[in-house]
């Protein structure tokens, strides 16, 4: 488990293993989510790293007789 100091300026630094896993350059935007008693950094991904996500999934939706498209 690694370890981060929080600076006087409540500032850390994530430790390089860790970026170089997450590929995070200078710049990288995070959303920090508070969970649990505890903080979440999650990289915020650009709209495109989502393109096919749901690739596969029936869309299929039965409807009852009363609701047309």
């Amino acid at each position: 488990m690694t370890t981060v100091t929080v600076s006087p300026k409540f500032q850390v630094v994530i430790p390089l293993a860790v970026r170089q896993r997450l590929n995070l350059q200078p710049g990288a935007k995070l959303q920090v989510i508070e969970f649990n008693g505890g903080l979440r950094l999650m990289p915020l991904l650009p709209p495109s790293a989502l393109r096919g996500l749901a690739r596969g999934i029936d869309t299929h939706v039965i409807r009852d007789d009363d609701r047309p498209l």
